[in-house]
C-alpha cells in the first residue's frame, strides 16, 4: 500500500524531519499518548515504512528507536526523478559534460534571481536565513532554520531533486554557491550535513564574517 501525499501520517513527518525517534520522544513531539504513538508507528510498520532497533540511550533499560526505512524515505517525492535522471544522461552523451555544467550555471543565476528577489527587505543575517528557509520549504525541500550561539543551521530534511543531484552532484556545488551569493559577503556557509554522503538530511552552517 503506497501514501499520497493527502494521507502523510504525522508519524511518518516527525521521523523524516527528527530522524530516529523513541516512542516518548514521538508521543511527545506529537502531543498524544504512549498508546496513540504506539499505534501510530505500528501502523507505519505494518505498511513497511518505519522499523524500530533496541538501543540504550543513557542509564537505564534498552529502549526501542523507531526510524524511516527506505520506503518511508521514498513517499517524500523527489520532483520528476526519472525523467531528470533521463535527460541528464542525454545531455551527457550527445552535448557533453560542458554543455551539461553550462545548463548548471545557467540554473544557478535564474535561482539567485528568484532568491534575491525572495529576500528582498531582509536586512539581517538572521532574516535573510529564514526568509531563504521559507522558499526552500515552499520548494519541497522541508527547510527550517534554527538559532545557534554562533550564527544559524539550515536544515533541508528532504531534497526533492536527488536523484538528479546522485547523478550529477554539479547541482549541490551550484546550491551551495547560490546560498553563499544570496546571504551576502558578510555570511559564512558551510554545508556540515549531506544526504548524499550518508547522512539523513542536508545541512549548512550560517555564520557572520
Amino acid at each position: 500500500m503506497s501514501y499520497h501525499i493527502d494521507d502523510y501520517d504525522s508519524a511518518l513527518w516527525l521521523l523524516k524531519k527528527k530522524g530516529p525517534q523513541t516512542l516518548i520522544e514521538v508521543a511527545n513531539a506529537l502531543k498524544i499518548t504512549t498508546e496513540g504513538a504506539r499505534f501510530k508507528l505500528q501502523k507505519l510498520a505494518n505498511e513497511e515504512l518505519a522499523s524500530s532497533v533496541t538501543q540504550v540511550k543513557g542509564r537505564g533499560r534498552p529502549q526501542q528507536v523507531w526510524s524511516l526505512t527506505s520506503t518511508g524515505h521514498a513517499q517524500f517525492p523527489d520532483a520528476h526523478a526519472d525523467l531528470t535522471v533521463k535527460l541528464i544522461h542525454l545531455i551527457r552523451q550527445t552535448l557533453g559534460e560542458q554543455s551539461l555544467e553550462t545548463i548548471i550555471s545557467e540554473n544557478e543565476k535564474a535561482g539567485i534571481i528568484k532568491y534575491r528577489e525572495y529576500l528582498q527587505g531582509a536586512n539581517s543575517l538572521e532574516e535573510r536565513v529564514k526568509k531563504l528557509a521559507e522558499i526552500r520549504n515552499q520548494e519541497g525541500y522541508m527547510a527550517e532554520c534554527q538559532k545557534q550561539d554562533e550564527g544559524y543551521l539550515l536544515i533541508e530534511n528532504h531534497c526533492p531533486i536527488c536523484a538528479a543531484a546522485q547523478t550529477c552532484q554539479g547541482f549541490c556545488r551550484s546550491e551551495l554557491n547560490t546560498f553563499q551569493y544570496v546571504l551576502g559577503e558578510n555570511a559564512s556557509v558551510e554545508r556540515v550535513d549531506h544526504i548524499l554522503a550518508g547522512a539523513r538530511r542536508c545541512a549548512y552552517k550560517v555564520s557572520p564574517q
